[in-house]
């Protein structure tokens, strides 16, 4: 029985292949905060200088681990290993104090304008659904 192939429906790709997408595009954002030169803050308005010199180094480490943690799982689902869901968990308990301190803690909703909290609570909220998939995609035996 433990050799027996659970046949993965298509969706589950489709799934997976978004959340890595999705990873990605945190790695990227990441990537490109870290790697914001001096010349590049400047050129920004006064306030989002501010913003961005506010944050504590704290929230750059969780950043990262959020992101890679992110991208590791979504690799783990499509290799359909059920080393994804630890890797999931790991990011989203990086990513609930680093939204936590972006949406309560800066300003950036003055900075930013209404409408600023939409992506830390989708961010919360697809980090929560990875978890919730992986789990799922384990019970069913689509992750060994």
């Amino acid at each position: 029985m433990e050799n027996q192939k659970t046949a993965v429906p298509m969706w589950f790709w489709a799934v997976a292949a978004f959340a890595l997408l999705w990873n990605l595009m945190g790695v990227s954002s990441f990537l490109m905060q870290v790697s914001m030169t001096d010349e590049s803050l400047r050129a920004l308005p006064l306030a989002e200088q501010e913003l961005y010199n506010s944050y504590p180094l704290w929230t750059y480490i969780a950043f990262a681990i959020a992101v890679f943690g992110g991208m590791i799982g979504s690799v783990g689902l499509l290799m359909k290993k059920k080393w994804a869901k630890p890797a999931f968990i790991i990011s989203l308990l990086a990513i609930i104090p680093q939204m936590i301190q972006n949406l309560f803690f800066t300003n950036a909703r003055e900075v930013y304008g209404p409408g600023t909290e939409v992506m830390p609570i989708l961010i919360i909220v697809f980090g929560l659904f990875l978890v919730w998939f992986s789990t799922l995609a384990i019970n069913k035996g689509w992750l060994k």
